[in-house]
């Protein structure tokens, strides 16, 4: 009953714009001073000109201790950036996608160890890449198909990135889904399935098109109706309603040692243009939500996979996904860390220098967001911001110091 009570008392806190004046820190085991530190550093960061602006939040034992926003969301417009201002979140949109995933991996309509053929028959008969020698590339049959877990934890073998003919995909999105999956299952593959971790979008993308098939629902549509409406996540789409287009944060980058806007070069396109006319719902990289929104799917998480009354996981199903499962393979972006189902997790010490705890998993975004999920510390953070270019001072000063704003470790 008491973590139902502080799953209310989250999805109430996380409307409001800031923490409320009763937040309990000596509870959350947080220095209320410390967390005060982190605005005036997010915002020497924007009058540095080394970031346009940043929305940073902190939960921990079911406290919001910490919701700021620092600078600017559209600099030329002098608009300054808000709490709920919206971001494209690009690549933290595959745990999401993992999420759809295990819930129907739950209602048995997917199996983890399915050969993803199964369900797509455009994969059967899939090549790999045997050799190369100069333009020449010898093709063989793998050794086995590549399956669901293959794809979760970027171990299948499939592409970076969508190949010749389609390689303008992820910018103008003018492709279904469907369509462009089938596309992607007659690249051949890397490696052998399991063997080896590169990072594939088109990976994610093929889970999306299994939750599409096994729930007889659009990708975009089940993530609406099956995942933030019942977690409350207001401001998070696939596609842009127009009357949120305001609250959009530009992408910005740097030329001269000045910040400009970034326009059509970007995954997605020019997010001013806000995907008119898309068709691809981009399970990768195309959602669209704020800083609060973010942290009621993590929270749910932290849960064991329920907030307020609505369970959308199993804690079997959470315990499964945040396990390293890359086992001795080289995975992840960051030292120390392996890769989960569709998240990235602190697996040794050199992991937790930032101050995230081993178990921690996360995930980041191409345009420099970044989420974590501390069952550990019992935590919750989130930092957005939208640049072109690396940002990682700014991420790191603040994953820094939310963390070492702790004063109470725990268990």
């Amino acid at each position: 009953m008491r973590k139902s009570w502080i799953s209310i008392a989250i999805l109430g806190l996380l409307t409001a714009a800031a923490p409320a004046a009763e937040v309990d820190f000596a509870k959350a085991g947080m220095d209320k001073a410390r967390l005060e530190r982190i605005k005036p550093r997010m915002q020497q960061f924007a009058d540095d000109k080394y970031v346009a602006g940043t929305v940073t939040l902190v939960m921990r034992r079911g406290e919001l201790v910490h919701l700021e926003a620092a600078g600017w969301q559209d600099i030329e417009a002098k608009k300054p950036m808000r709490t709920d201002s919206i971001f494209q979140i690009m690549s933290m949109t595959k745990p999401v996608t993992g999420v759809a995933v295990m819930m129907m991996v739950e209602e048995g309509r997917l199996r983890l160890a399915d050969p993803v053929e199964k369900h797509l028959p455009e994969f059967r008969g899939q090549l790999m890449i045997e050799s190369k020698d100069g333009d020449r590339v010898t093709l063989k049959k793998p050794s086995r198909p590549i399956t669901i877990r293959d794809l979760m934890t970027h171990t299948s073998g499939m592409a970076g990135g969508p190949g010749p003919g389609i390689a303008e995909l992820l910018m103008r999105m003018d492709r279904s889904l469907a369509e462009a999956v089938a596309i992607y299952a007659q690249a051949p593959l890397s490696f052998e399935p399991g063997t080896k971790w590169q990072y594939s979008n088109t990976g994610i993308a093929t889970l999306g098109r299994l939750v599409e098939v096994a729930s007889g629902m659009p990708f975009e549509k089940f993530l609406d109706e099956r995942i933030f409406k019942p977690l409350g996540m207001v401001d998070s789409h696939i596609f842009l309603p127009k009357e949120k287009r305001s609250r959009l944060a530009p992408v910005y980058d740097v030329k001269n040692g000045k910040l400009f806007k970034a326009g059509a070069e970007l995954l997605a396109g020019d997010p001013m243009n806000y995907r008119e006319g898309a068709k691809y719902s981009g399970p990768e990289y195309a959602l669209y939500t704020t800083a609060p929104d973010l942290a009621k799917f993590y929270q749910m998480m932290l849960n064991g996979g329920k907030l307020g009354q609505s369970r959308i996981l199993s804690p079997v199903s959470v315990e499964i996904m945040s396990k390293v499962h890359t086992g001795q393979i080289r995975a992840g972006w960051l030292k120390g860390t392996g890769f989960g189902l569709t998240w990235e997790v602190v697996s040794e010490p050199m992991g937790t220098l930032s101050g995230m705890a081993e178990g921690c998993f996360n995930h980041g975004g191409a345009f420099g967001t970044f989420g974590w999920v501390d069952p550990k510390r019992e935590m919750v953070g989130v930092f957005m911001v939208q640049h072109d270019v690396s940002t990682f001072d700014a991420r790191d000063a603040f994953i820094g110091m939310a963390n070492t704003a702790i004063i109470d470790v725990g268990r």
